[in-house]
């Protein structure tokens, strides 16, 4: 079990957004941190994150972290240089710290933001990584279809450049698409001219009772606003295995 020790960073994955999914090791250092820092988007009056750990909460403190959700990186990243001093003076009064974030704090996080500027200031071993299962986890499970097997190729990756999306589709077998909700008329046209419609799926606000929505074929879907937490699974052809299996069988006598 790992211990919590005083003026260390752990940046924590908590999934989905449901209490139950944590880890254990999730767990034990949200309740055992001083201090809980959780992302709110700007403009944003609740944190998803800080609603996922409410049954772990007891005296901890609470530092909620306004951030803006744009694509710019000079602001963005004076956002987040002023977050780290923030974080580095809590350390250095020899408390704990603890950032909370939805999914894996190394996949398309604000976490990782946070710990670029940290890495300038604290030293290595007291920086602390805490894996969480992540939307395309989550998502995929909904659908009973593994990912890969055998020499099959994951990519994921964010679905706001299409001709980077395009070009995926041609070097993978399954492709995960994040951010997909801004983008997804376009995108749905894009997979349409593939032919890839009926082989795509999507899954947004995974976990988070009403507002979840499970779409098995985008080709019988009418596009809809969507929520930020949207992910697309797109199979982009049959296997390699699965075409070896049928070679094989049609060798038979």
């Amino acid at each position: 079990m790992q211990k919590i020790q005083p003026g260390h960073f752990y940046a924590v994955g908590i999934g989905p957004g449901s209490p139950d999914l944590l880890t254990v090791r999730a767990v034990n250092i949200i309740e055992a941190v001083d201090v809980i820092l959780t992302p709110q988007a700007k403009g944003s009056n609740r944190s998803l994150a800080l609603n996922a750990i409410a049954p772990y909460l007891h005296q901890q403190e609470v530092m909620t972290v306004n951030y803006p959700m744009q694509r710019n990186g000079s602001n963005t990243q004076e956002r987040w240089r002023r977050v780290a001093e923030e974080v580095m003076q809590e350390l250095q009064q020899g408390r704990s710290v603890a950032m909370i974030t939805i999914g894996d704090p190394l996949i398309f996080a604000t976490t990782s933001y946070l710990l670029y500027g940290l890495s300038e200031r604290l030293a290595k071993e007291k920086i602390h990584i805490i894996p969480g299962i992540s939307a395309f986890q989550i998502g995929a499970s909904r659908f009973h279809d593994p990912l890969t097997l055998q020499e099959d190729r994951l990519t994921l990756m964010s679905a706001t450049d299409l001709k980077a999306v395009e070009n995926a589709l041609s070097h993978c077998e399954t492709l995960v698409l994040y951010k997909a909700a801004g983008v997804i008329v376009d995108l749905i046209a894009l997979l349409k001219n593939k032919n890839l419609l009926s082989s795509s799926r999507l899954v947004s606000c995974v976990e988070h009772g009403a507002q979840e929505l499970v779409v098995e074929d985008l080709e019988l879907w009418a596009p809809q606003e969507l929520n930020y937490m949207t992910t697309v699974i797109v199979r982009t052809g049959e296997k390699s295995w699965q075409k070896e299996e049928k070679q094989d069988k049609g060798t038979q006598f």
